[in-house]
Formats: C-alpha cells, sequence, structure tokens
C-alpha cells in the first residue's frame, strides 16, 4: 500500500548535504533543520558515505533528491537503478523522495544533464506510467520536480503547469517548486513568472527549491539564465519566493548548492534568510 499521506519535513529552511560540511552540520547547523541528499551518492554498499549518512539521519529529517531515473524518457525505467533507490529509501526511510520531469538517458547512454520533454499527451501517458512504476516500487508518494528549459518544443499542446496538474490528478504525486527554475524558465522564454506561478497547481507543493544560476546572452542578445547551482540565490528569486510563499503558506525550503560549492558559513546565510521569509508567513 502505497503512503499517500504526504511529507514529514519541517515547514522550515534545509540544505543539501555535502561531505566537506559534515563536521560543521553535525557541531553547528544554524537555520538548517533538514537536509537533503542526491540518491545516486548513496547507493553503494557502504563506506565513509553510507556512514556519514546514518549518523546525519538520526539528527536530521533527509530529502532524497534523485538524479538519474530518467522518468521522462521514452524508455522502461532502468530496473537495476530502480531497485538500488528502493534499498536505499528502505533502510533510510527518508521524510521525502523526489525526481525531476527530464530525461537523462538513451540506449543505456546517460547524458550528464537533466533534458526537457514535450508536453503532449504520449508524454503525458508515459510519465504516468513511470511515477506509477516508481511509486508503487517506493511503497510512497514521490515528489516532481518542474525543469529548468531555455527553449519550448513546438509539438507541445499543453502549457507545463497543466501537464504538472494533470500528473498530479492521476497518480497522486506531489510537487517540487523550484522557484530559481521557474525563473530561469521564463526568462529565457521571455515569459511572466508570476503568471506561471499563477497556473502552478501550488495545493500540490511538498518541497520548495531555491538555487543560483549564471546569466549570459543568446545570439541577439537577449539574457539566457543558465540553472547553475553554483551561486548565491538572486534578488529577483528572493523576492519571487516570498510572493509565492505568501501565497500558498511556508512550506519546506532548500538551499540548492551543486558547484563551486562555499563555506558552510555561507550556506548558513542563505537558509537564515529563507528562514526570515518564513517566519513573516507564520507571524
Amino acid at each position: 500500500m502505497l503512503d499517500m499521506t504526504g511529507h514529514k519535513l519541517p515547514p522550515a529552511p534545509g540544505v543539501g548535504f555535502k561531505p566537506q560540511h559534515y563536521a560543521e552540520v553535525i557541531s553547528d547547523s544554524g537555520a538548517a533543520k533538514w537536509l537533503e541528499i542526491h540518491a545516486e551518492n548513496y547507493m553503494g554498499d557502504g563506506g565513509r558515505p553510507l556512514a556519514q549518512l546514518r549518523a546525519l539521519a538520526e539528527r536530521f529529517p533527509i530529502s532524497v533528491h534523485g538524479v538519474g531515473l530518467s522518468i521522462g524518457g521514452d524508455e522502461p525505467l532502468d530496473a537495476d537503478h530502480l531497485a538500488r533507490l528502493k534499498r536505499l529509501i528502505g533502510w533510510l526511510d527518508p521524510a521525502s523522495f523526489s525526481e525531476h520531469l527530464a530525461w537523462s538517458s538513451h540506449g543505456g547512454t546517460y547524458f550528464n544533464d537533466l533534458l526537457p520533454l514535450p508536453y503532449t499527451p504520449q508524454t503525458l501517458a508515459r510519465v504516468e506510467r513511470h511515477i506509477h512504476e516508481v511509486q508503487e516500487a517506493l511503497g510512497r508518494r514521490m515528489l516532481l520536480e518542474n525543469p529548468s528549459t531555455y527553449l519550448a518544443f513546438s509539438e507541445s499542446t499543453m502549457a507545463e503547469t497543466d501537464f504538472l496538474s494533470e500528473l498530479v490528478r492521476r497518480t497522486g504525486c506531489g510537487l517540487l517548486l523550484d522557484i530559481n527554475n521557474v525563473f530561469v524558465a521564463c526568462t529565457n522564454q521571455q515569459t511572466d513568472p508570476r503568471d506561471y506561478l499563477a497556473a502552478f497547481p501550488l495545493h500540490a507543493v511538498g518541497e520548495v527549491h531555491l538555487g543560483g544560476h549564471d546569466a549570459d546572452e543568446d545570439d541577439a542578445g537577449a539574457p539566457l539564465l543558465i540553472d547553475a547551482h553554483g551561486s548565491e540565490v538572486v534578488d529577483p528569486v528572493w523576492t519571487l519566493y516570498a510572493e509565492t510563499v505568501r501565497w500558498m503558506g511556508p512550506k519546506p525550503t532548500l538551499i540548492e548548492w551543486d558547484n563551486d560549492v562555499p563555506e558552510w558559513e555561507v550556506l548558513k546565510e542563505e537558509a537564515a534568510r529563507a528562514a526570515t521569509i518564513l517566519g513573516r508567513v507564520n507571524a
């Protein structure tokens, strides 16, 4: 039977765990009240990574974020990958599990990226099947993250928000709302992120992500933002986050920083800024 009762993460800031911060996290987590890990880093059979994770799980709620299921791919899910994920989820019993609305493998080749997909009835049916398969295998509800995109597919017949809403309705999954991804995608496609969020099924959001991006220009001189996860959250994303939290209420909020990882104090400051925004909603 699926556990569809929701998630146990607190409506407070969390931080993506990096092994170099282990001592600081254990001794002084600051505003970070929960931690997120990438599933694929902990699918081995032992060693220091799993020992650290077991110790952290005794002190913090853990969110497991998958990056390799290729849930949007047009091939069957990798059975071995899903089995390793099930084993990890089984012993860790995390507070939440999430994956991306993207594909990352084809024909046995794994790409070092999360690639977008067209929003069509055919894609919807395929992703629906994959979500059902994952949720049945894990015995729990999963969250699906909105992607960062750079172009729109001409063959798409649905808006992304409608696509996500229909997946929630058909599968009972929840959503991971990445505010930076919204800002990146809407800037790149010259649309209004507030219009996107007004159409987003906020009732299904179980977790929020905040991260940094790189700014560039395309060949025509138009802004081009790259979802890089290697810098502070920019002020426009903080503003968009604060507005969204006012609309939907406080949610577990992750500071996501995967590249050029800074000192722990920097992540603590970012988490504290999120805590301040969440505190205003609760006041």
